[in-house]
C-alpha cells in the first residue's frame, strides 16, 4: 500500500513510536541499520535521508562514498522485536552530486528496479512473478572456534536421532525423516505460526510452512508469488523475521546451505513466471508441459549462463557442499517436468495459465536477493532476446531420475560448478547479459569477485578436522 510522509508521521503518533529504524543492505545482503529518535523524524528526513559510507557497506565505488540513504515509505512497519516502539523503514541509496542526488547504480535494491525498467524496454514483459521457497535449520544450541590450536562447529537439536539415548521423553526424529512430520516430533511448530503470522503482519502472505527433509531441525516456509521487487524486499524481512523469533524460543536459525554432514542441504528454490498487460507469457497449451517458446527461450537463457549465475545465487563456500549428488539437490545442467534432480523444474500442479512457471533450484539463501533475482531475469531475458532453446542445446528435457541413470550415461551430463572459486571464474567470463542495459555495473562485478575470492582464499587456508582424521597420521 503506497505511503506518504504524513501516513508516516500519523503511524509513528498513534502507535506511540519512539525510535524510527532505517535498515539498509550491503554487498552480502545482509541488513545494516542505523536509527533515530522518532521526534527527529520529518518531512526533511525523507527527503535529504541520512548520511552513510557506502565503502563500509561492500560497495566500490568511483564517486566519494558519502551517500545518503532515502528511506521508501511503503516499506514502513512496526518492528515487532524491538522492546522499544520502532518503525523500521527500507529505501534506496543516493550518490550526493546533484541538487536532486541520483541512485548508487551498485546498490542492490537499485539494480533489481533497473532489472526491472530493462525487461519493460525489452518489451517481454512488464512484470516478473517470483515465489522463493526458505528452507533453514532451527538449532536448539550451536557454537564454532576458529584459533591456531582449536577448529570445531557444534550444533544441537533436541529432536535428533543423535540424542536418542539421553532424550528422556522419546520425541525423537530418524535421519532424514523429518518430512511432514506432525507433533509431538514437529517441536518448532508454534515458533514457525508465529514467523508466519509477523509475515504477515510485515504485508507478506504466505502459502504454507512444514518440517522438511533433515531431522536435526530443518523446516520451510513458503511466501505467495509476488513482483519481484517486492519480493526481494520481502526476502530480507523473512530471514530477518526467522533469526529473531528463532531466537525469541530460545533457537538459532540458519540458512547455511549444509550445515549437517550426511544430512539434507537447505536451498532456496526460485519459483518465476513473466507478466504482460496482465496476461501470462509462459503459458502455450501446446508446448511441452504447457510452456510457451518464450518460457523455453528464458530456461535456455538460465541453463546457458548457468555457470555464472552460480556466482550469485550460491555465493558461498558452504553453497556448494550442498550441491553434490544424493539429497535431492539439483546438479545436472537441465530441465524437466516434476523432476528434483535438474536444475530447472518445472511444477506438474501449476495447471492454471497464469500459474504455469518454473523453478530454478540451485540458489540458495546465503545470496543477496536482490542480486539473485535481477541476475535470475537478465539471464532468462538474455534467452529469449537471442532464442536460446533448451532443447536444441542439450539440456533436455529429463523426465528420469538423473541420479539413477547409468555411469556411462551421467557422464554425458553437465554439471554445475563445484565450488565457489570455479563459479567466480565463470562470472569472470561470462557477465555481459548482466551489464546489458546498464544494468549491474561492471565495477560492481568486479568489486563482488574480488571480495569473493578473498573470501574463498581464507577459508582454502583454515585446516579442516576432517583432515586430520584424514591424514593425521600418515
Amino acid at each position: 500500500m503506497k505511503k506518504s510522509v504524513k501516513d508516516i508521521l500519523a503511524m509513528i503518533r498513534d502507535n506511540g513510536i519512539q525510535m524510527v529504524d532505517f535498515k539498509m543492505v550491503d554487498i552480502n545482503g545482509q541488513y545494516r541499520h542505523v536509527t533515530i529518535p522518532a521526534g527527529n523524524f520529518s518531512e526533511e528526513t525523507m527527503k535529504s535521508g541520512i548520511g552513510f559510507d557506502a565503502s563500509n557497506y561492500g560497495y566500490a565505488v568511483v564517486e566519494k562514498s558519502d551517500m545518503v540513504f532515502i528511506p521508501d515509505p511503503d516499506t514502513a512497519l512496526i518492528d515487532p522485536f524491538c522492546s522499544i516502539p520502532t518503525l523500521t523503514m527500507t529505501g534506496n541509496a543516493m550518490i550526493i552530486d546533484t541538487p536532486e542526488n541520483r541512485p548508487l547504480p551498485q546498490y542492490p535494491r537499485n539494480i533489481v528496479k533497473a532489472a526491472e525498467q530493462y525487461m519493460k524496454d525489452c518489451g517481454v514483459a512488464d512484470t516478473m512473478l517470483i515465489l522463493p521457497e526458505f528452507e533453514f535449520y532451527l538449532f536448539d544450541n550451536v557454537g564454532w572456534e576458529v584459533q591456531p590450536n582449536s577448529i570445531s562447529a557444534q550444533v544441537d537439536a533436541c529432536q535428533s536421532y543423535w540424542n536418542s539415548a539421553i532424550a528422556g521423553d522419546g520425541v525423537i526424529v530418524p535421519k532424514q525423516k523429518n518430512y511432514h512430520i506432525a507433533k509431538p516430533f514437529d517441536v518448532a511448530y508454534e515458533c514457525r505460526s508465529e514467523m508466519c503470522m509477523h509475515m504477515k503482519d510485515a504485508g507478506i502472505e504466505i502459502n504454507y510452512h512444514h518440517p522438511e527433509v533433515a531431522a536435526s531441525g530443518q523446516f520451510e516456509i513458503e511466501p505467495q508469488l509476488g513482483k519481484m521487487s517486492e519480493m526481494a524486499d520481502a526476502t530480507m524481512m523473512i530471514k530477518y523475521i526467522i533469526h529473531n523469533t528463532a531466537l525469541k524460543y530460545g533457537k538459532s536459525a540458519t540458512f547455511m546451505p549444509k550445515p549437517i554432514y550426511g544430512e539434507a542441504g537447505s536451498g532456496m528454490h526460485v519459483h518465476m513466471l513473466l507478466l504482460k498487460d496482465g496476461q501470462p507469457v509462459f503459458s502455450d497449451d501446446n508446448g511441452y508441459a504447457h510452456l510457451s517458446r518464450e518460457a523455453h527461450y528464458f530456461m535456455g537463457g538460465l541453463l546457458k549462463h548457468i555457470h555464472s549465475l552460480c556466482a550469485l545465487t550460491n555465493p558461498s563456500t558452504n553453497s556448494f557442499k550442498r550441491l553434490v549428488p544424493g539429497f535431492e539437490a539439483p546438479v545436472t545442467v537441465g530441465y524437466a517436468t516434476s523432476n528434483r534432480s535438474a536444475v530447472i523444474r518445472i511444477p506438474a500442479y501449476a495447471k492454471a495459465p497464469n500459474k504455469r512457471r518454473f523453478e530454478l533450484r540451485n540458489p540458495d539463501a546465503t545470496c543477496n536477493p536482490y542480486f539473485c533475482y535481477a541476475a535470475i531475469l537478465m539471464a532468462g531475458l538474455d534467452g529469449i532476446k537471442n532464442k536460446i532453446d533448451p532443447h536444441e542445446n542439450g539440456w533436455g528435457p529429463y523426465d528420469c531420475n538423473l541420479f539413477h541413470l547409468p555411469e556411462e550415461e551421467k557422464a554425458k551430463l553437465q554439471g554445475l560448478p563445484t565450488s565457489l572459486d570455479e563459479a567466480l571464474t565463470a562470472l569472470e567470463a561470462d557477465h555481459d547479459y548482466l551489464t546489458a542495459g546498464g544494468v549491474f555495473p561492471e565495477e560492481l562485478i568486479k568489486n563482488f569477485i574480488k571480495t569473493k575470492r578473498e573470501e574463498c582464499r581464507r577459508m582454502a587456508a583454515i585446516p579442516h578436522p576432517a583432515e586430520f582424521e584424514q591424514y593425521y597420521n600418515l
